[in-house]
């Protein structure tokens, strides 16, 4: 096969869930597949993110000079892949164009771009960039899977939307779910944790929580606990970003609270690994990350039962609703109190981490490829609209 790939979310210097995928998954698939041909499509916004390629991949590097570029290459890249002579062309952010005969893949990573506009607009800041955004995103998603082959989804919850959203039938949508990196593992080395508890001056019992995922639920739990284990032990909050909700400030001024920002991923692994419970009371994901970042560290996870959580964490946490404060204060209480099932639920949870690899994802999307190919789906199949 020879594969070419839109990896823009590369080389324009980005964070979050997507860039994650893309940086993760396609070096991968480069591993995995030594006998087939990649191509890679970034443009010169940002140095370009992976350094060193193999022999059969190469990049090609689409102008760039400000923000209307990114908007003429989504037009002009079927005329860039058409010239590469490729088998499939798989577009891993949300849309994407391939050449008339070639065989489209798009990664569709939940159903927000497929809502009717009027609700995406509603719960975005009403920012004529924003919104303007907002609006190019929706029209380019529902169109470019209107020509896609096949569409890749990472979880069966942001499937079974993906397909309600969009009436888009299910036999065109796979699931692939994200890896773990190898990195990620409890961390044994007393030293290290110590060195990160003096850093942070933490001297009690770490519960662990991400500033953004519903983080009012555990504070409105937090006076549900006794009082002493409440003496006993901190909640420290972590956030990938800077701005964070003002129920976090709040709980921090208070002294109820810690708020780590940008934590390095070294850093982030030692407070998985010396935290007694990881609580992610998300009202919504696509797919969960950071609970499996948790399981891989032998944190006993305490999460919502909302949108793909339960199928990431399995029997290996407790789940209860999003917004029921007394159910997460019981199950903190428990984790807490109860020697054994904290020690099950570590031992389960890096047991159930370790079916999620991006070998194996790779190996899933490579296999969806040659499905693609050998199978005469074609583009056009069925359509995508939103009412």
């Amino acid at each position: 096969m020879r594969i070419g790939i839109d990896v823009r979310y590369l080389s324009h210097g980005l964070l979050g869930g997507v860039h994650h995928y893309v940086a993760l998954l396609v070096p991968a698939l480069i591993r995995a597949a030594p006998a087939h041909s990649f191509v890679l499509y970034a443009d010169r916004r940002r140095p370009f993110e992976l350094t060193t390629l193999p022999l059969h991949a190469i990049v090609r590097v689409l102008p760039w000079q400000n923000p209307l570029s990114s908007l003429v290459n989504d037009l002009a890249m079927p005329r860039w892949m058409a010239a590469d002579q490729l088998d499939i062309a798989h577009f891993p952010a949300n849309y994407g164009f391939a050449p008339t005969g070639v065989q489209k893949v798009v990664t569709l990573h939940d159903a927000i771009n497929l809502l009717p506009l009027r609700e995406i607009i509603r719960g975005h800041p009403k920012k004529a960039r924003t919104l303007l955004v907002m609006t190019y995103l929706h029209f380019m998603t529902v169109a470019s899977l209107k020509s896609a082959a096949l569409v890749l989804t990472i979880s069966q919850s942001a499937g079974a939307q993906i397909s309600a959203t969009g009436r888009l039938e299910g036999r065109r949508i796979r699931v692939v779910p994200h890896g773990v990196e190898r990195e990620w593992g409890r961390v044994q080395d007393s030293a290290r944790v110590e060195e990160l508890r003096r850093r942070f001056g933490l001297k009690r019992r770490v519960i662990l929580a991400d500033a953004i995922k519903n983080p009012g639920v555990l504070l409105r739990a937090w006076p549900m606990l006794p009082e002493a284990l409440r003496d006993e032990c901190e909640i420290v909050f972590f956030s990938r970003k800077d701005d964070v909700a003002a129920v976090v400030r709040t709980a921090v001024e208070a002294g109820i609270a810690r708020l780590l920002v940008r934590p390095s991923r070294e850093d982030l692994n030692v407070l998985f690994s010396l935290a007694e419970a990881f609580v992610f009371p998300s009202w919504i994901e696509g797919f969960g990350l950071p609970v499996l970042e948790a399981m891989a560290c032998g944190t006993p996870v305490i999460a919502s039962d909302r949108g793909s959580i339960p199928e990431v964490v399995g029997d290996a946490g407790l789940l209860c609703d999003a917004e029921d404060p007394q159910a997460f204060a019981n199950h903190i209480r428990r984790v807490l109190t109860d020697q054994e099932l904290s020690a099950r639920l570590r031992s389960l949870g890096i047991r159930r981490s370790s079916h999620f690899s991006w070998e194996n994802s790779a190996r899933a999307v490579l296999d969806e490829y040659a499905r693609v190919l050998g199978t005469g789906v074609r583009p056009g199949d069925g359509s995508v609209r939103t009412s």
